[in-house]
């Protein structure tokens, strides 16, 4: 289908993008990489008046990583994330989900602003970002100001955000210990059926000394799994506990029957994906 009538604007600044936005109100969408509204503007889901392409605002585009702390611009594109050395030695997690996403003409032109602000929970980021404990910038009217990934979410397309702020930026620290992104689909490009963030650090005793988990596309939201993230801290990594780990996750997800199976093959499949992904984060650390 053809999306209906708008109007274009693209500014080249973050202030005037603000200022827009707040001018034109609900009429107006922000696009990024545009993967996600404009296929829902064809299928007339979203029908805005106005569309502020964000593309031409430089400082939105960048990857920093400085004292631990790594920066990604939220204009960022995905194959921007996997080409960069310095986040592939800062956090090589970002670039095994990145890869793991749609088809390389998407990565080149879908955002990780995009991916994280909208809200689907079929996204990759999101979980990811729980899972490294990362914090977003939104910017709007009424200045800055900064929200946990973890407290970002509030339901399927619901956040945090303000219809007049942007997200601008993603900030976490940097994690050299045990990572992986594992990740069950139909056929290459699509959503997840079931996927699993997993970090993981081993101590000098050979103990679990940090964990965080997080599960992507099952639930209306992404999940952290705070009570099976704690439950391996201080703990040997073996089958007891990556049974203990999955169990407690289980509890957390709430799968829907839909298209891509039904709720109980979903836990079978949430249950292999982070067992798959705690037996390589535990190899990495």
């Amino acid at each position: 289908m053809i999306p209906g009538r708008f109007d274009y604007h693209q500014p080249e600044s973050l202030a005037a993008a603000v200022t827009l936005l707040s001018e034109l109100g609900d009429d107006a969408r922000v696009i990024a990489g545009g993967h996600s509204l404009i296929p829902m503007m064809k299928l007339r889901l979203a029908m805005p008046e106005h569309l502020i392409d964000l593309k031409a605002i430089g400082d939105l585009k960048h990857i920093t990583v400085a004292d631990g702390v790594v920066s990604i611009g939220a204009m960022t594109t995905q194959a921007e994330l996997i080409g960069s050395a310095a986040l592939a030695d800062a956090a090589p997690i970002v670039k095994e989900t990145a890869l793991q996403i749609a088809d390389p003409q998407i990565r080149y032109q879908g955002t990780i602003g995009g991916n994280v602000a909208n809200g689907d929970p079929g996204n990759d980021m999101p979980a990811l970002m729980q899972c490294l404990d990362a914090s977003f910038t939104l910017s709007g009217p009424n200045g800055q100001r900064e929200v946990r990934a973890r407290e970002f979410y509030e339901a399927a397309y619901f956040t945090t955000r303000d219809d007049l702020e942007i997200l601008t930026r993603v900030t976490f620290a940097a994690h050299g210990g045990g990572y992986a992104y594992e990740k069950q689909k139909r056929k290459i490009g699509d959503y997840a059926t079931a996927a699993a963030a997993v970090l993981l650090s081993k101590g000098a005793d050979g103990a679990c000394s940090s964990a965080s988990i997080a599960m992507t596309n099952l639930a209306d939201t992404p999940i952290y799994c705070e009570e099976a993230s704690s439950a391996m801290i201080g703990a040997g990594i073996d089958a007891t506990s990556i049974e203990t780990a999955v169990k407690s996750c289980l509890e957390c997800i709430e799968p829907v029957d839909d298209n891509r199976g039904p709720a109980e093959f979903k836990k079978h499949a949430a249950g292999m994906v982070l067992k798959r992904a705690i037996d390589s984060a535990w190899s990495r650390a």
